[in-house]
């Protein structure tokens, strides 16, 4: 009978550590899926966000060589402070051609109406010569007819019922000159009151010059269309512009929003009113709050240069984004630190 080893090493003891390690693990796991998995069933949440707001274009309204600028690049400036001074003096000239040209409207317009009095006054002439005319034609008429009586009977001269009936005919005729003098007369009064109406129609022509050589005159102080802050300033003193040129831009106080280009997919729980926080990359410690305002009427592609169009070739399904303005609920401070195109990264509180 064999003889048993006694020197055989003792069996080895299970290591524990491993599968309290895997166990630490998965526990950890579980507690970050259950986490993210509550967290993202009440927000909706995208990178893809920047600060926006109203810039305004400032454009030459008129051309000119600049005369004056009363601004420097990045300076606040209030609504209609007069920032650009183009040179007036052409403007000035225009405007002074206009009164001249209206002076002298205003007074044809008052010649017309003078030559109105006085044709007037010869048509009222003109009918007392029609009314004496014809008070003169019933007279020899009467004694036309009294003499053809008297000279059947041989009580007058043939000589002086030829001298009767001559009168007749002189004044059947001068009533008849008479007649045509007052008629030549009114038409002279619808020639004078014509004449009038095209001179008052000179006169209104002429004011609407003046109005616009007035209004040409005032875009020469290029004003602030909104109090905010000039920037992209492109103008320089002595620059001959001209109209529509850019000369700065202002972005408006109080404009600054964040748009948020949410995947069409997160679309269905974010509603109008919904409460957001807002991070900004450029200060990691300022926690800002908004509220969604409105959504885009179209996606963003839609909206690029040249939009794609699936129908041309084969098509690739690629989730779109659309794009959602966020009202930004912060005071002055807050709103002094944000500028248009700062990154940001948005959380949509879809429930409480």
């Amino acid at each position: 009978m064999a003889k048993q080893d006694t020197n055989e090493a003792p069996a080895k003891k299970p290591n524990k550590v491993i599968p309290i390690i895997l166990g630490i693990l998965l526990l950890g796991g579980a507690i970050f899926g259950v986490k993210e998995y509550i967290y993202y069933s009440k927000h909706v949440d995208t990178d893809d966000a920047q600060v926006d707001g109203d810039i305004s274009p400032v454009v030459a309204r008129v051309g000119g060589y600049v005369d004056s600028i009363y601004f420097e690049d990045n300076q606040h400036v209030t609504k209609d402070q007069v920032l650009v001074k183009i040179d007036p003096r052409d403007y000035k000239v225009k405007l002074e051609q206009a009164l001249s040209a209206q002076v002298g409207a205003g007074a044809s317009a008052n010649v017309s109406q003078s030559q109105i009095s006085s044709t007037a006054s010869n048509s009222a002439v003109a009918k007392a010569g029609v009314v004496s005319a014809q008070a003169r034609l019933d007279k020899v008429s009467k004694d036309y007819e009294r003499f053809a009586n008297l000279v059947k009977d041989g009580s007058i001269t043939q000589q002086q019922f030829d001298q009767a009936k001559s009168d007749l005919e002189v004044a059947q005729a001068n009533l008849n000159a008479a007649k045509d003098q007052y008629r030549a007369a009114l038409q002279q009064v619808g020639t004078t009151r014509d004449q009038l109406k095209v001179s008052t129609t000179g006169v209104n022509q002429r004011q609407v010059d003046v109005d616009y050589a007035k209004l040409q005159l005032s875009y020469t102080d290029v004003k602030a269309p909104a109090s905010g802050v000039a920037s992209k300033k492109n103008v320089q003193l002595g620059q001959l512009v001209q109209a529509g040129q850019t000369l700065f831009s202002i972005v408006n106080d109080n404009s600054i929003y964040v748009t948020a280009n949410f995947k069409e997919t997160q679309l269905e729980k974010i509603k109008n009113g919904l409460k957001v926080n807002i991070e900004v990359d450029a200060y990691p410690d300022l926690k800002v709050e908004g509220t969604v305002y409105n959504f885009s009427p179209a996606t963003g592609a839609k909206f690029s240069l040249l939009p794609p169009d699936n129908a041309t070739g084969n098509f690739v399904k690629v989730v779109q984004r659309v794009p959602v303005k966020i009202k930004i609920n912060a005071n002055k401070d807050v709103l002094d630190k944000l500028r248009p195109g700062m990154s940001v990264n948005v959380s949509v509180i879809t429930q409480d």
